[in-house]
């Protein structure tokens, strides 16, 4: 059996790729074996996505087709808001339908949401089916009080009208549950999003979890109100929203598999 190596479906750096898109690719791609790393996969599905640096609405997306341990920066294809592609050289396609969601919460508020991440992992389709959401239980969870959505399921996220009502029920958060579907995060750069990813997934794992061993020991209002505040705040303190994070996330992947970087 040939069993290819991520390196083998790495392609050469486009010809226009400025110095600006090509660390956003790194980062972009180092998201995606970052979810596989965490084990958030759903096969081949779901995207991040995130805009190119530049005045055009160009996007990022995932080759669909492969895993998300294939993916490198080079193969990561580059598509315009309808989801065409402008890479004329990368011989992957994409799911054009799937970027129905993120196409929407890219161009609103477009500076707020230039990275978007989508997720269909076992707890986040989980607690996107269960009728309270995340509960402030934990520290981490209370990262979300007042800053959470929800959108209800209208079924496979195929079709252009229901752009505008995922959009008027992000409103001004960086996360959102998608009701019976799965979890979404937005972000100024790859490292928020992935932050608010992180913590997220975290969130209804130790909800699932502690769920399933006994009662739920869910915080006050106030405690949980001012203990959110206090850890956005301190998530923000060095060189942006979840920038530190993200960097040691690097470092491990380094370890790990450099080869997201070519």
């Amino acid at each position: 059996m040939n069993v290819q190596s991520p390196k083998s479906f790495q392609l050469s750096r486009p010809a226009t790729c400025s110095d600006a898109e090509w660390d956003q690719r790194v980062k972009l791609a180092a998201a995606y074996r970052l979810v596989d790393h965490f084990g958030w996969c759903e096969l081949i599905y779901g995207h991040l996505t995130a805009k190119v640096p530049g005045p055009d609405n160009h996007f990022l997306i995932n080759p669909y087709g492969l895993s998300y341990d294939e993916i490198t920066a080079s193969n990561l294809v580059k598509i315009d808001v309808d989801g065409n592609k402008i890479d004329a050289d990368n011989p992957y396609p994409i799911s054009k339908a799937g970027f129905v969601i993120h196409s929407a919460v890219h161009m609103a508020h477009s500076e707020r949401h230039k990275v978007v991440m989508h997720t269909h992992s076992r707890a986040g389709m989980a607690i996107a089916a269960v009728k309270e959401g995340i509960l402030p239980i934990s520290m981490g969870s209370t990262a979300f009080v007042d800053r959470i959505s929800y959108h209800d399921y209208e079924g496979v996220s195929l079709y252009l009208e229901e752009r505008d009502r995922i959009v008027e029920s992000l409103g001004e958060n960086h996360a959102m549950i998608l009701r019976n579907h799965g979890l979404l995060t937005t972000g100024r750069t790859v490292a928020e999003a992935f932050l608010w990813l992180y913590r997220m997934e975290r969130a209804a794992q130790v909800q699932i979890d502690a769920g399933s061993a006994g009662t739920l020991n869910v915080m006050g209002g106030n405690v949980a109100k001012k203990s959110g505040e206090d850890v956005n705040a301190f998530a923000a303190i060095e060189d942006g929203y979840g920038e530190l994070e993200f960097a040691a996330l690097l470092r491990k992947l380094d370890r790990i598999d450099p080869s997201y970087r070519e």
